[in-house]
């Protein structure tokens, strides 16, 4: 129970963080107040990307024993991306438990540390909108579009975020 306390006190410090200064591009707050384990954040398409203006809302559930252990995060709006899976998680390196990848594709350097905040895991996501990794791709479908046919990709992207931002 100890771990969840200290859990809830470094996630009630980061969002009054996140409210005192806002980091460009995303928003976050609760899910429901009563529930300091469960964020929603709006992440906006980062400029000069396929995803540029587009609103994408996302879940972050934290484990009770976070740092030790990262959050998991799924987009709730529509995503067409090499490293998004079709049910909308999110697959980058930091979000994957800390230590040696059993697949051999990450360093361990790479993957979750308790050093990281929402604000890092977030700009991540930021990052990872601006270039796909399909080296070890989420979504198969989105990175062989996105290596083999790109115009259909940004196409795809395109009605995407022309959708959430009439959702907005």
């Amino acid at each position: 129970m100890a771990g969840a306390t200290q859990a809830s006190l470094l996630l009630q410090k980061q969002l009054k963080d996140l409210t005192r200064s806002p980091v460009d591009g995303f928003s976050a707050g609760l899910v429901d107040d009563s529930n300091i384990f469960e964020w929603s954040v709006t992440i906006i398409g980062p400029p000069d990307t396929l995803y540029d203006g587009g609103y994408f809302n996302a879940v972050m559930t934290f484990p009770a024993n976070y740092p030790n252990s990262p959050p998991s995060v799924k987009f709730i709006s529509e995503m067409w991306h090499p490293n998004v899976y079709p049910d909308g998680r999110v697959c980058i390196s930091i979000l994957h438990a800390p230590g040696e990848d059993p697949n051999g594709y990450e360093l361990a350097s790479e993957r979750w540390t308790p050093v990281h905040t929402v604000e890092s895991i977030v700009l991540s996501i930021i990052s990872m909108l601006s270039s796909p990794n399909d080296e070890s791709p989420a979504n198969i479908e989105a990175a062989k579009e996105w290596r083999e046919r790109r115009d259909e990709f940004k196409k795809k992207v395109s009605r995407i975020v022309r959708r959430s931002q009439e959702i907005f």
